[in-house]
């Protein structure tokens, strides 16, 4: 099918996003990945999301299962934390993120801007506690002691008060974490663990400062590709850059040829302009001749990269994607921590789980199927099995279902397992 003159069906769509995400690919059938799998993923997707949130493993292990399957958390953190194997880092991406730290010199333009600004949030709550001088003496600290985390400074008088009112030490360590002069060495019970960045920072990294151009090219470019196909103005999304700048660099990059237009059907029928990096066209192709096609079945966090395209929830699956942690429990409409459920190029469903730790169980508070989908016997075989393997990576023993929604799914599928 020619791009040109073609107008591409969703069902391509859909499964070149997919696929440039690293969720088309069937279950594998070979021993667990080890640490070189797991590094490869995070690179193809550009940086994973860090959430605090652990009804279940935090977002950033469940975006690599989605698409390792069962993995060793320690061989991810080792890759981010142990410095003799450290080729991972934490900093600001899509919100915080693990970034593969060959990337680390594009970040340094947005490290030296927060250095250079004189009125970040940071700066601004210590300036009116009357904190100033707290960044130096929180990094001469780091620089004479080691490592350390916030909690090993001390508290100021007087009660906490909501989550962003930090205590004034904690303020001074994000700002020299923002700027870069920190790093991230390790977590202690998920606590930051802050030390100088030449103490962090291996030595192979290159640490040549791009120009803001240069550093926008490679985000946009980067976004093109993880994204595997999106509408123009979702380039920007990927990571969290502002519209303006992005604009003529896709025009740049439309006429250099790394990036094309062509026209695709989206979930609503209508026909839509869409940007495709030039690397994924073949996977189009033969996603429309039948080559390519999806055949995983898995969970994905609400936080996973396939959602950071604002919308596409809807645009490419007519699915809409629900954080409701933050909404009031009278309010929320599924459940706190829903995972969709991926099966093959739809998503099908999801479900709102808890870990039950000490009991080494998992619950379903709630499980749903979307309007019009059946619990077929394929679809409960693909979900079963990949429940199994969701279930051994929690090492848990026991499935709870509380509610299914149709109540067949539930039954079929606690059946099948």
């Amino acid at each position: 099918m020619g791009e040109a003159a073609s107008v591409y069906p969703l069902s391509a769509v859909q499964t070149v996003a997919l696929h440039a995400q690293g969720l088309a690919a069937p279950p594998r059938q070979t021993p667990m990945p080890m640490q070189e799998a797991i590094y490869n993923q995070v690179e193809q997707l550009g940086c994973v999301q860090i959430d605090t949130l652990q009804m279940v493993h935090r977002s950033q292990y469940l975006a690599l299962w989605s698409r390792l399957g069962s993995y060793a958390a320690r061989d991810f953190d080792r890759l981010v934390y142990e410095p003799e194997e450290r080729r991972l880092f934490e900093y600001w991406a899509h919100a915080a993120s693990i970034i593969p730290l060959k990337a680390y010199r594009y970040y340094l333009p947005s490290m030296l801007w927060r250095k250079q600004a004189v009125d970040t949030w940071n700066l601004r709550q210590l300036s009116q506690g009357g904190n100033e001088g707290l960044v130096q003496a929180a990094y001469t600290r780091i620089q004479n002691e080691g490592a350390l985390r916030a909690a090993d400074f001390e508290k100021p008088a007087g009660k906490g008060g909501t989550w962003w009112d930090w205590k004034p030490a904690k303020r001074a360590l994000e700002h020299l974490y923002d700027t870069g002069e920190l790093m991230i060495a390790g977590r202690k019970n998920f606590q930051r663990v802050y030390d100088l960045r030449e103490r962090v920072l291996p030595g192979w990294v290159d640490q040549s400062i791009p120009s803001q151009e240069e550093a926008q090219r490679y985000f946009v470019e980067q976004a093109a590709l993880a994204l595997g196909i999106c509408r123009p103005e979702q380039l920007a999304t990927y990571f969290y850059m502002k519209q303006t700048p992005v604009k003529p660099i896709l025009q740049s990059f439309l006429a250099e040829g790394v990036l094309r237009s062509i026209r695709a059907l989206l979930a609503d029928g209508q026909e839509y302009e869409m940007i495709i990096h030039q690397r994924n066209l073949p996977f189009l192709e033969q996603a429309v001749d039948g080559a390519l096609s999806p055949g995983r079945t898995t969970f994905l966090s609400p936080f996973d990269n396939l959602f950071w395209a604002q919308g596409r929830d809807l645009q490419l699956w007519n699915f809409r994607k629900a954080i409701e942690a933050y909404t009031p429990a009278p309010k929320r409409v599924y459940g706190y921590f829903c995972l969709p459920i991926l099966h093959r190029q739809r998503l099908v469903g999801r479900f709102d789980p808890k870990l039950e730790r000490k009991e080494k169980r998992l619950r379903l508070k709630a499980l749903y199927l979307e309007p019009g989908i059946q619990p077929v016997e394929e679809l409960v075989a693909g979900v079963a099995s990949a429940m199994r393997d969701f279930l051994a990576f929690h090492q848990a023993h026991d499935l709870v279902i509380e509610r299914s929604q149709p109540e067949e799914f539930g039954e079929k599928l606690l059946a099948a397992l």
